[in-house]
C-alpha cells in the first residue's frame, strides 16, 4: 500500500475543554489493540480518527506486546500515519505518560490539519534493526499486511 501526500483529517474537533488533554496514539493503544484498555480504563474519550502530517515514518519495534515506533522526518521524506486522538483529564493523562516504557515516550504530533497535540513517538536509538513499515500508512494496514490480528 502507498501512502500519498494527502492526509486524512476526519472526525471530531481537537478543542476539548482545557480539562482534558489530547493524546495522539498510534500502534498497540487504538481501538482494538492490545493496550487500548490502558485508555478506556482512564475514561478516555475519542476525539478523532486522524493521521500525522506527511512528515512522519514508522517503523515496527520488538516489543512484547508489538508496537510501532513513529519518528518525525527531518528531510521531509514520509508519510500521513493513521492515529486515534483520545482526550484524558490531567490525572488521568499523568498516569497514562508515566506508565510509557522506553523507547516510546511522549512528544509533540503535528495531525494532517496543522494541530500538534501530545502523542506517541519513539526514540531513535531503538530503531537499528528495526523495519520501516510506513508505507502501509499505519499500524492497523501494517499487521493486516502480515496477517496478524491483535489482541
Amino acid at each position: 500500500m502507498s501512502v500519498g501526500p494527502i492526509c486524512d483529517s476526519v472526525g471530531g474537533s481537537m478543542s476539548e475543554s482545557p480539562a482534558r488533554l489530547p493524546i495522539a496514539v498510534v500502534g498497540a493503544h487504538l481501538e482494538g489493540q492490545p493496550l487500548h484498555h490502558q485508555l478506556t480504563e482512564r475514561d478516555a474519550v475519542l476525539v478523532a480518527h486522524t493521521t500525522t502530517s506527511p512528515d512522519y515514518r514508522l517503523y515496527a519495534l520488538d516489543t512484547v506486546p508489538p508496537k510501532p515506533g513513529l519518528v518525525r522526518t527531518v528531510d521531509g521524506d514520509g508519510a500521513c500515519i493513521e492515529v486515534e486522538v483520545y482526550a484524558l483529564d490531567a490525572a488521568a493523562f499523568g498516569t497514562f505518560v508515566a506508565a510509557i516504557p522506553p523507547p516510546l515516550a511522549i512528544g509533540t504530533v503535528t495531525l494532517a490539519d496543522g494541530t500538534d497535540v501530545s502523542g506517541f513517538v519513539c526514540e531513535p536509538y531503538a530503531l537499528g534493526d528495526a523495519p520501516e513499515i510506513t508505507g502501509h500508512g499505519g499500524w492497523r494496514a501494517y499487521l493486516a499486511s502480515i496477517g496478524r490480528t491483535m489482541p
